[in-house]
């Protein structure tokens, strides 16, 4: 396990700030000078628009990633309730098979289908700096950096008290994958006039006080932070970098905007698949209302195991197939193409929604210059809204047929559909 460190091979407060600052500073002219030199300029003018005014547009385009999965022991394969290796706890079997994230050649694997679909970045999930996640993130930094893939970070809400360690999870991310790294792959967010700075997203950010069940019953949110709580926690970040950085961007899981802007947030970045792109341009227009930013997932629904609650009062629902709410037989190859051609869609359908809205000249992103498109997910797997590549549906063995893994034909398709669209738009 991680032991928490105070400041221990960190330099001090003066000299970090220089550090930092020389190195967003040479790699913002590196990145000026590509574009303003002799043919490069000429070239860039050629480009679509978001090509031109960004110096490295694949940036811009993260994975969600979860480096979570274990077996040895077995870890999050179990979920569920199910019993690996053969029943475990997703609709869908693994190209890879049920693969332990510490391994490198795994890691190695990821990197090259990442690179491959033009995304330049992975947003990984984070459980705090004791967590057996935080094992994992030098060497996944490493087998990153070698493929170009930039990481940064969202923070899970890995205690009832993660609010009140906001900013110093923060500071411990820049500490440990920045500074101590020289800051070779933490990633650097870049605003259309040429400054950078980190970009943070957490989940479970802006919550209400109390939750009432099916019964009725009410009862208090274990984790739920009051907008004060929110607002000291962002407040203290941007002091402490305050001369660090050009910029840092604090995004919060929520729709609330008004409370979002109360808790000292830039602006919003949701995870939840059931929020239709037919619904984002109401969100963005609320967003631009307050002059905060948005993004707004690429994704290709949803379809997450069903956990099992034998208790006859629950109030758990089985989630639903999304888009459409289809009900499918897998056995059937009709069912899985039509389930596809659903997925498939929502793939192109939120890539150019969200594309359209952030490049919109009526909306805050374009007007304050920033571009960030977060994709969900390279690899939840539980929820079934992974783009990392699945078995093709031949290949599955009789026992995986027999338990109804809903694998495609083609177990890659939905990496080969964004592929087609980040490709197109950074070219």
């Amino acid at each position: 396990m991680h032991r928490r460190s105070n400041a221990d091979g960190v330099a001090p407060r003066a000299a970090r700030a220089v550090s930092r600052r020389s190195f967003v500073r040479s790699a913002g002219l590196a990145a000026a000078g590509a574009l303003t030199c002799g043919p490069a300029l000429v070239a860039a003018q050629r480009r679509p628009p978001l090509s031109s005014r960004y110096s490295d547009l694949r940036r811009h385009f993260l994975f969600e990633y979860y480096p979570w999965y274990r077996n040895d022991p077995w870890e999050h394969w179990p979920e569920g309730g199910h019993h690996p290796p053969a029943d475990f706890g997703s609709n869908f079997v693994p190209a890879l098979g049920l693969y332990d994230s510490r391994s490198t050649a795994v890691m190695e694997r990821h990197a090259r289908w990442i690179a491959e679909s033009g995304v330049g970045a992975i947003d990984v999930s984070w459980w705090g700096p004791d967590s057996n996640v935080n094992e994992v993130i030098p060497t996944l930094m490493d087998v990153m950096k070698a493929h170009d893939i930039h990481v940064a970070f969202y923070v899970e809400p890995y205690a009832d008290d993660h609010a009140r360690n906001y900013a110093r999870d923060v500071l411990y991310l820049i500490k440990n994958y920045g500074d101590r790294r020289h800051w070779d792959c933490f990633l650097l967010h870049e605003y259309e006039d040429a400054t950078t700075g980190p970009i943070f997203k957490s989940f479970r950010t802006i919550l209400p006080d109390t939750s009432t069940d099916c019964h009725g019953v009410t009862t208090p949110i274990a984790d739920y932070a009051a907008d004060d709580v929110w607002k000291r926690q962002t407040d203290a970040v941007r002091e402490t970098l305050r001369h660090d950085f050009d910029r840092v961007t604090l995004l919060a899981d929520s729709l609330h905007v008004g409370r979002t802007q109360a808790g000292g947030f830039d602006g919003i970045a949701l995870f939840d698949n059931y929020v239709a792109p037919d619904t984002w341009r109401l969100h963005a227009d609320n967003c631009t209302a307050r002059n905060l930013l948005f993004s707004f997932q690429v994704n290709p629904g949803f379809d997450s195991i069903v956990f099992p609650h034998p208790e006859p009062d629950t109030c758990y629902k089985p989630p639903a197939f999304s888009p459409g709410g289809g009900v499918y037989d897998w056995t059937r190859a009709g069912d899985r193409t039509a389930a596809q051609d659903a997925s498939r869609g929502r793939i192109a359908e939120s890539f150019k929604t969200t594309v359209g809205l952030q490049t919109s000249a009526a909306l805050s992103n374009a007007k304050r210059g920033f571009f960030l498109v977060y994709i969900n997910s390279f690899n939840e797997w539980h929820e079934g809204h992974q783009f990392e590549p699945m078995k093709d549906r031949a290949n599955l063995s009789s026992e995986e047929r027999a338990l109804g893994y809903h694998n495609p034909e083609n177990g890659r398709y939905r990496l080969d559909a964004l592929r087609d669209l980040v490709q197109e738009l950074i070219a």
